[in-house]
């Protein structure tokens, strides 16, 4: 098992930029794919992106392609997400999730605000 705290989350105004990380505890998450997802509210949760557990491979949302950028650091067991021109309506709790495979998610972690002002 892994647990998995993310921090980084805030105001911030629209167009403007935040990272977040996402650090493993008790277990390496050099053995996952990581994931970003975000919940807004009183909407259903959408995945962000995705990264192999080497960091050869990461896949995106649309939504978020060419603004956003996953990466990771194995040796210091942290996931990141690079989050630029930031949208209005994107005010959201950002998770990151653990899985064994590609599009399985095992772990959870709590989640992280972040609020975007217009």
């Amino acid at each position: 098992q892994v647990n998995l705290v993310e921090s980084g989350g805030g105001l911030v105004q629209a167009g403007g930029s935040l990272r977040l990380s996402c650090t493993g505890y008790r277990r390496t998450i050099s053995d996952f794919t990581m994931n970003w997802f975000r919940q807004a509210p009183g909407k259903e949760r959408e995945f962000v992106a995705d990264i192999t557990s080497s960091g050869s491979i990461s896949n995106y949302a649309d939504s978020v392609k060419g603004r956003f950028t996953i990466s990771r650091d194995n040796a210091k067991n942290t996931l990141y997400l690079q989050m630029n021109s930031l949208k209005a309506e994107k005010t959201a709790v950002y998770c990151c999730a653990a899985g064994y495979r590609p599009r399985i998610y095992n772990y959870w972690g709590q989640g992280t605000q972040v609020t975007v002002s217009s």
